[in-house]
């Protein structure tokens, strides 16, 4: 998920050209090896959290559970990411494709950013 985040993210900056190099580049080429090892161990914690709670629980519960917050948390870390660095919300991007807000027109409405 951290390597999705990432990927997203570049894609976006680059398309509206926002950030102090082209695109960003420079800054999230720095920031992808952080990016994986913070998704990588957030799902781990989850994982480990999950099991930790559902020592006693049936079969199903016992399986879905770390499931489910392994997902919730690399998700919502994802996103987290993509909106605080990949939509840079008021920096002028240079490409004139994309609003102020800096999110790319092809990005779902029902998704925030």
């Amino acid at each position: 998920m951290g390597c999705v985040a990432w990927s997203l993210t570049v894609w976006a900056r680059a398309y509206c050209d926002a950030g102090f190099d082209a695109g960003g580049r420079f800054e999230l080429n720095l920031l992808l090896l952080p990016v994986v090892g913070a998704g990588a161990s957030a799902g781990l914690v989850a994982q480990a959290a999950g099991r930790r709670l559902v020592l006693h629980a049936p079969t199903t519960v016992r399986v879905l559970l770390p499931a489910l917050l392994v997902a919730g948390t690399t998700v919502g870390l994802a996103w987290w990411f993509f909106a605080t660095r990949g939509t840079l919300d008021g920096y002028p991007g240079d490409s004139g494709l994309c609003p102020a807000s800096n999110v790319p027109p092809r990005w779902p409405d029902w998704i925030p950013a």
